[in-house]
């Protein structure tokens, strides 16, 4: 489990394919500090730490760790993540104890979004985003959504003709400094998670019927 709250920007040092792909990511955290078979979500993508170390290739002293990688994992997400020099949302798994800042974060993408339009308010932007039409019932204003692994207040949703859903969030100067929010632009891919709560009530609601 997770909360949304991103602790650092990582890098894709590496890619490689043995079946499953291998990705090996910059990080800025004591190796020591992350073990394997612990949980990293990755632009809001849970998987598991397979190795890690220091040193990577010609840079010397580089933090990093690896994961490998399913092919059904890139068929549901976004696609520029699983490329050398990508940047990446980095968040540890929740330990117990641990303060809950943004909102309940599973780490399982259910579809990706596109980013229709920015807006600069003030300092900050407002970014809308059209979700598919399935993700359209869960996404309500002053709800919880996930972008690229970012917990985000939705600010307004409303339903387009083909039944996607356009919904908006603000992001800070701070949001868009610490996270890959700060680089997307219109048209750009980006992962989503649903509010767990919505999911499961959506459910509840579908078999009471």
């Amino acid at each position: 489990m997770f909360t949304g709250i991103i602790v650092e920007q990582g890098s894709v040092l590496a890619i490689a394919h043995r079946g499953d792909t291998r990705m090996t990511v910059a990080t800025r955290r004591d190796p020591h500090c992350i073990a394997i078979g612990a949980s990293i979500a990755c632009s809001g993508v849970c998987l598991t730490v397979v190795d890690k170390g220091t040193g990577f290739g010609a840079e010397a002293g580089t933090a990093w760790f690896a994961v490998d990688v399913s092919a059904e994992t890139i068929r549901r997400t976004a696609p520029a993540q699983w490329q050398v020099g990508a940047r990446l949302n980095l968040e540890p798994a929740l330990k117990l104890g641990d303060e809950l800042g943004g909102h309940i974060v599973t780490g399982h993408v259910d579809a990706v979004g596109e980013v229709a339009s920015i807006t600069p308010e003030g300092a900050s932007h407002r970014i809308e985003f059209l979700a598919p039409a399935e993700l359209a019932p869960y996404i309500a204003a002053k709800g919880s959504i996930t972008v690229d692994g970012v917990s985000l207040t939705v600010n307004s949703v409303a339903d387009e003709a083909d039944r996607r859903a356009r919904f908006a969030v603000n992001v800070i100067p701070h949001t868009a400094e610490v996270t890959t929010l700060g680089a997307l632009a219109p048209g750009s891919v980006v992962n989503l998670e649903i509010d767990v709560l919505a999911r499961y009530l959506m459910r509840m609601q579908a078999v009471t019927r």
